[in-house]
Parts: C-alpha cells; sequence; structure tokens
C-alpha cells in the first residue's frame, strides 16, 4: 500500500487525506497541532524523530500568519527538512499564484516570469527552487476557498469589502475539492513537468465578482478605494492559465467563482454568524 504524508493537516490538507484514503493510501497527517501527529516541520529535530518511509510527501503547511519568519521557517526551511530527512520519492510543494507580479490584467502560465516585488513572494520563490532542484513538484495555489471558508464573501457580507479603484482587478480562485483533487492526481502519477497552476477556468474582475454577489445577496456594492488595505502577498493583476494540469486529465467541478459560490454559501454565511436576506440565496 502506497504512503503519503500530508504536512500540513489544514484546511487543504485534511481534504488531500480523504480522497486519498478514498483511493487506497495510507495516510499520515501532520502538524503544529492536531492531524495524526504534532510536528512542526520548521523544526529538524521533530522532523528526524517522527521520520518513517514515504512514497509521497506533501507540503502543504501554512505560515500561519507569522509574518516574514513565519514564511520563511515553514515554507523554505520546511521544505528543505522533509526532503533532506525524509527523502521521498515523490515531492509536492504547495505555493501561490501570487508569485506572478504581472500588473497588466494578462494570461499567465507556468513559463510566465515569477518575479516577485515582495519579500514573502521572493521567499515562496525560494522554496520552489529548493524543491525543483531536489526533483519535487510545485504547485501555484489561486486564492483559496470552499466549506466554510471564503474571505471575499466575508469580507463582503460583513461590510469590510473594498473594489480596488475602478474594479478593473482580475481575482483568480481555487476551490478547495479541485486542489485536492488535482494534488491526489499528481501523487499518483508521474508529473511531465515541475510546475502547476491549480485555479478555476474563468478569472474575474473584483468588479464583475462584486457585482454578482451585490445582485446575489440585494445588498450594495461595496466602496471604492484608491488602495484597498495592505496585502501581505502584493497587489497585482493577471489571469492564471491552469492549462498544464487540465492537459493532464485534471478537470475543476469548480469552473469558475459563480459555480463555487453558490455551493459555498450556506455554509460560508452560517459560519460568518450572517443571515441571507432571502433563504434562496442559500440553496
Amino acid at each position: 500500500m502506497a504512503r503519503a504524508l500530508i504536512a500540513g493537516y489544514g484546511y487543504v490538507g485534511a481534504a488531500t487525506a480523504a480522497r486519498l484514503r478514498a483511493s487506497g493510501w495510507e495516510v499520515e497527517g501532520w502538524a503544529r497541532s492536531g492531524g495524526d501527529r504534532p510536528v512542526d516541520i520548521s523544526d529538524r529535530g521533530a522532523v528526524a524523530a517522527a521520520a518513517s518511509e514515504f512514497d509521497v510527501v506533501i507540503h502543504c503547511a501554512s505560515s500561519g500568519g507569522g509574518g516574514l519568519e513565519g514564511y520563511r521557517s515553514v515554507y523554505l526551511e520546511g521544505a528543505r527538512n522533509l526532503l533532506e530527512v525524509l527523502r521521498p520519492k515523490r515531492f509536492l510543494f504547495t505555493s501561490s499564484t501570487s508569485v506572478y507580479a504581472q500588473k497588466d490584467g494578462s494570461w499567465v502560465d507556468e513559463e510566465s516570469a515569477a518575479e516577485s516585488a515582495h519579500e514573502t513572494g521572493r521567499i515562496l520563490r525560494e522554496a520552489e527552487e529548493l524543491v525543483r532542484q531536489n526533483g519535487g513538484t510545485v504547485l501555484r495555489l489561486a486564492g483559496i476557498y470552499g466549506p466554510g471558508r471564503s474571505a471575499l464573501l466575508r469580507k463582503f457580507l460583513q461590510g469590510e469589502a473594498k473594489i480596488d479603484g475602478d474594479g478593473g482587478r482580475f481575482l483568480n480562485h481555487a476551490h478547495r475539492d479541485d486542489i485536492a483533487a488535482g494534488l491526489v492526481l499528481l501523487a499518483s502519477n508521474s508529473p511531465n513537468e515541475s510546475i502547476y497552476n491549480v485555479c478555476d477556468n474563468e478569472p474575474l474582475t473584483q468588479l464583475a465578482t462584486y457585482e454578482w454577489l451585490a445582485e446575489k445577496f440585494q445588498l450594495p456594492l461595496p466602496e471604492r478605494a484608491e488602495t484597498a488595505g495592505n496585502r501581505k502577498r502584493g497587489m497585482s493583476n493577471k489571469r492564471v492559465s491552469n492549462r498544464r494540469l487540465r492537459a493532464l486529465g485534471w478537470s475543476p467541478a469548480f469552473p469558475n467563482l459563480e459555480t463555487g459560490m453558490n455551493a459555498v454559501i450556506p455554509s460560508v454565511v452560517e459560519r460568518s454568524g450572517m443571515e441571507s436576506r432571502d433563504p434562496a440565496d442559500l440553496r
């Protein structure tokens, strides 16, 4: 039986583990708290103490809002510890489409420049290169949402959302279950390339997104602002292509934000403590 380690047994990791187990894998989940074993992957000694033999290691841990030091310890040093101590046959690392810094709304793919102007993005790129140099595979994830979780929807419902300028900036999203499906696909098959974007098929502008939500909930559009907050991964404007992953046979169950959001609205609304204006909105 093939064995997999999920390093970062959180929102994405637990969903991925469930799919792997359903496919017959033996899965062990590590997290700083929770999971099958409490392991801090930034601590080389802790990784060595928990070490075992795994066919696949999936690094999908989060920095947990720890700032630059959190990014460096979890993403870069965490990846280094897992690679050098465990030496798995296959290694998957979840990065972010925020490494694409393009600002002109153009389409980007895995061959496009990924030159972040922000330190967090540079740390992710350093970790990506470490993984690639060790034969691993990088998955660049778009904005994650899914059951019980959507920062965009929560902020909209709570009146905290702002539209940046004219609202023409494109947003790129990926449903949690589509991310998990991509991870399982790449864990189960030898990847043809070392980098894959994971996102839905239809990037949508910020204005179009909020117009849809405003109509859906019969609420006003958010106010406009020249700068809508201090985004830790930087402000960019690009449309991310998932063509490379789709070429392997992956197809998102939630190909656009409208489809995915309709599926998650009830759980996000409930978790946010908000009430819909109309029960039909929650179907």
